[in-house]
């Protein structure tokens, strides 16, 4: 089958069942994308489908041979950072790094959904990634941020 992921097509050999989460690290080796509960309860393996953020986890790949699939590594570059990348930089945005590809995934999702503006409003759409260090007031942050710039 055929997936294309950060504008690339892939030929890959998977086994039907295989979720798109473990097809992007372990056949395209695409590390971006963290495996954290598997159960689509904390958002690290949140990725792009269309254009839509999707939790990689329970998702089978097989669905997707139509589909445009954008990680963490299609978002942005270390020396040209997607906007929501320098925003989780600069306000601190993460502690050990875990679930920080799955939040600014979300969150570069979340900026285009008709949330309100409020900071609350933000823990609300972001609520499906879970930080387990406790970085969620300089997520929030990093969010407005970016939403303040349009």
């Amino acid at each position: 089958m055929t997936l294309k992921v950060n504008g690339q097509s892939y030929s890959v050999q998977i086994d039907p069942r295989a979720t798109l989460l473990d097809t992007l690290r372990e056949a395209l080796y695409l590390t971006g994308t963290k495996k954290g509960c598997d159960h689509g309860q904390c958002g690290a393996c949140t990725v792009h489908i269309n254009g839509r953020r999707v939790n990689s986890c329970l998702t089978f790949a097989a669905m997707q041979q139509t589909a445009e699939i954008t990680t963490i590594e299609g978002l942005g570059q270390p020396a040209q950072l997607h906007p929501m990348q320098k925003a989780f930089v600069e306000h601190d945005g993460y502690q050990c790094g875990y679930c920080t590809s799955g939040q600014i995934m979300s969150a570069v999702a979340m900026v285009k959904e008709p949330w309100g503006a409020e900071d609350g409003d933000v823990k609300e759409a972001m609520s499906g990634n879970i930080c387990r260090c406790g970085a969620y007031p300089n997520i929030v942050a990093a969010v407005q941020a970016v939403r303040r710039i349009g």
